[in-house]
């Protein structure tokens, strides 16, 4: 029997793949390379730019519902958080506090429907400010996802030591990569992504 695998991808600009001048994004990469390893997918791309973690809080669960199924292995990778730490204001548009309450929540709701979760951190951007904010969403994050046993990509220390993500920053708006950029991206995410699927180690 085939194995019928549909994945809902949740969140931000990143998840669309803005930037992207191929239009695949980490998102399209990650579908495609599981493909060619003969694991066909459906991949259903819920990224909204500029969406903050209260923005995807507040519409995933409904977004998901509308596209499942019967009879079909479904899962959720939720990312969030570079939006939440840009300063509008004189602060944060989200405050930390509530970005983890916001994480909970997803985590809680992806549980209580059956839908194994798969969490991917925010990347940098081309401000040091705002990637110390980013550093400090990160740490959380984390820490919240192995408190409650999901299993989280941390991405943002790697992309920052990459000349390659960071130029692309720089050359682009500021804060999205164009195609090498998503690429690395998705190697950074392909590892966990295998494990979390079931077909690396």
């Amino acid at each position: 029997m085939v194995r019928d695998l549909r994945v809902f991808f949740v969140g931000d600009s990143f998840v669309a793949g803005v930037g992207d001048p191929e239009d695949r994004g980490w998102v399209g990469r990650l579908a495609a390379r599981t493909h060619r390893e003969d694991l066909p997918l459906t991949g259903y791309n819920l990224g909204v730019r500029r969406d903050t973690s209260d923005d995807v809080c507040r519409r995933w669960a409904t977004e998901v519902a509308a596209r499942r199924a019967e009879g079909c292995e479904e899962r959720l990778v939720l990312s969030f958080g570079v939006n939440d730490t840009t300063v509008e204001g004189g602060v944060p548009r989200v405050d930390p506090a509530r970005s983890v309450a916001n994480l909970l929540a997803v985590a809680e709701g992806a549980a209580a429907t059956g839908l194994p979760l798969l969490v991917v951190g925010p990347p940098p951007v081309d401000d040091p400010a705002q990637i110390e904010r980013i550093a400090g969403l990160d740490e959380r994050f984390a820490a919240t996802c192995a408190a409650a046993g999901v299993p989280y990509v941390r991405v943002v220390a790697a992309l920052l030591a990459e000349p390659r993500w960071m130029r692309e920053v720089r050359v682009g708006d500021g804060a999205h990569p164009a195609a090498t950029g998503y690429t690395l991206l998705s190697d950074l995410v392909l590892p966990a992504w295998r494990r979390w699927i079931g077909t690396g180690p």
